[in-house]
């Protein structure tokens, strides 16, 4: 069961993508395309409902939070050879600072290797929310080597993420079924079903998370880093952030534009976009992505989908989803393909193109009664072990985005009214994303951010990266966000795909390593193939 904003991590796609095809794909799509959701619907600077701007915190740091931005950590070993892990303190509420309350947030850096001067330290996050930083940084951010010569790459497990105090919601038995929930219900009955299955889960994340429920959100998180800049010794803050990320390093730089540094957002959100918006604007984002698949699809002799054409592609795969709806496939263990699962699985193939022969490979299979790769992609989605195990990714997902969004809707009857709009834009996905995005209409803590511009008015030069066929985090979305920062260059990625750097464009990465290591922003309007 897909969230209302799924933004899959760097990760995750990373991971899935080498346990798939042994390694990135190139990225090196030449083909332009318009922008999803250009127009009436979503174009760059759109409000979306933004109630204000993000105003900056005061400079001086007040004289309790003090104890915090003093501490001194204590490194050690964390079994990845070359990294180091500490533990920092932040307090649970930054309104009323407690060290009776104090949460445990969990760090980990390489220093720099050299050649050349150290610049400073470089943190990163892969997105999500939900996705563990460290496990991103000790598996795939050491790269470049240029930009690990020059920086301590550092990382930070957001509050409520892996590490540092995860929200917990399911047993790993209760997530499996609620993957499995139908997410396009057919009758009153099934949607009660879905609304259980919501409920659920939200009175499990109030149950096992306690205190931390209502004390993830994105502000806190900058507000956290803001703390560990200090305790490393950085006057300023230099980031990379992808995905989700991009909304907290742009969160950080609206809070504290005078010690915001380097600052890269790839794969950028629009802090605008209310949540109704928000998975509109994704489901046209997936529908292209779609679209674009299915365009290649038809020209291979093989395609499971036919060889007529995209729009006849995409008929033949909701066929196959509503068989799977009535009949489920066997997949070799206990867990049937299911319509819910499927469809997940062909939505995780979406955020790299590099996906897309395992995606036919599996479609394939699945129409002649096998489920085992879709159901592997889908679990690569939920980041599933093999042993059944799941990460805590979806619950941090889950809490991040309800707290800091008030709903999409309030009702079913709002979401079903919205079926018609949503199946406009995505015939294939459409009646999944609308009503996925009930997921936040019963959560057990009131949202406690708006959507609101950010400006960062003082800040360094930024970078906003943006990919034209992203499926996850739409091309509009970058120049939304681009328009908001004071300070922002917009470099764009004409291709496919979830981000772009480090995704095989020699141009994008030449750009952003320049950036990083000279502090030369991008020309303006660069654009990359």
């Amino acid at each position: 069961m897909a969230t209302s904003r799924p933004l899959c991590t760097i990760a995750a796609v990373l991971a899935a993508t080498a346990l798939l095809i042994s390694g990135c794909s190139s990225g090196s799509s030449s083909d332009t395309e318009a922008s999803p959701g250009r127009g009436s619907e979503a174009g760059a600077g759109r409000s979306g409902g933004a109630s204000g701007t993000l105003a900056p915190l005061p400079t001086a740091t007040p004289a309790g939070l003090r104890p915090y931005y003093d501490q001194k950590l204590s490194w050690h070993e964390c079994g990845v050879s070359g990294f180091e892990c500490a533990t920092m303190k932040v307090p649970l509420d930054y309104g009323a600072p407690s060290a009776d309350t104090d949460l445990k947030v969990a760090v980990a850096r390489k220093k720099a290797t050299g050649p050349g001067k150290r610049i400073g330290s470089l943190m990163v996050n892969p997105g999500g929310p939900g996705g563990s930083a460290i496990d991103y940084l000790q598996q795939y951010a050491p790269q470049p080597a240029a930009v690990r010569a020059r920086y301590d790459m550092v990382a930070m497990d957001p509050r409520g993420v892996a590490r540092s105090e995860p929200v917990e919601c399911l047993s790993d038995k209760q997530m499996d079924s609620y993957t499995q929930t139908d997410q396009t219900p057919d009758s009153q009955a099934e949607v009660g079903k879905l609304t259980r299955a919501y409920r659920d889960f939200a009175k499990g994340c109030q149950s096992r998370s306690g205190k931390v429920l209502g004390h993830v959100s994105t502000v806190e998180v900058a507000r956290d880093t803001d703390v560990l800049r200090a305790i490393l010794g950085d006057k300023k803050l230099n980031y990379v952030g992808a995905s989700y990320g991009t909304f907290l390093g742009a969160t950080y730089a609206g809070l504290f534009p005078s010690r915001s540094g380097r600052l890269v957002l790839d794969g950028a959100m629009n802090p605008a976009l209310d949540a109704r918006t928000n998975n509109a604007d994704q489901t046209a984002g997936f529908n292209t992505a779609f679209t674009a698949f299915a365009k290649d699809c038809v020209k291979r002799s093989d395609c499971p989908l036919g060889t007529k054409s995209a729009e006849d592609a995409g008929k033949q795969l909701s066929a196959l989803f509503k068989e799977l709806d009535a009949h489920p496939v066997e997949t070799g263990e206990a867990r049937p393909l299911t319509e819910s699962l499927a469809t997940t699985g062909v939505i995780a193939a979406m955020y790299d193109e590099g996906a897309w022969p395992v995606l036919r490979e599996y479609l394939a299979q699945a129409k002649g009664g096998d489920g085992r790769g879709l159901l592997m992609l889908s679990d690569s989605y939920y980041e599933r072990d093999q042993d059944g195990t799941y990460a805590n990714q979806m619950y941090a997902n889950a809490a991040v985005n309800c707290l800091d969004l008030p709903p999409a809707f309030t009702t079913t009857q709002q979401a079903r009214a919205a079926i018609p709009t949503f199946r406009k834009t995505s015939p294939v996905f459409g009646d999944n994303f609308a009503w996925a995005a009930l997921n936040c209409t019963y959560w057990p803590v009131k949202a406690t951010g708006k959507p609101h511009r950010i400006e960062a008015k003082g800040a360094d030069p930024i970078v906003v990266v943006g990919t034209t066929r992203d499926p996850a985090t739409p091309y509009a979305w970058a120049e939304g966000l681009a328009d908001q920062l004071a300070s922002a260059t917009l470099l764009t990625y004409d291709g496919d795909g979830h981000t772009a750097y480090g995704r095989g464009s020699d141009c994008i990465d030449t750009a952003i390593n320049t950036y990083l290591l000279e502090g030369t922003a991008p020309p303006k309007n660069k654009h990359c193939k």
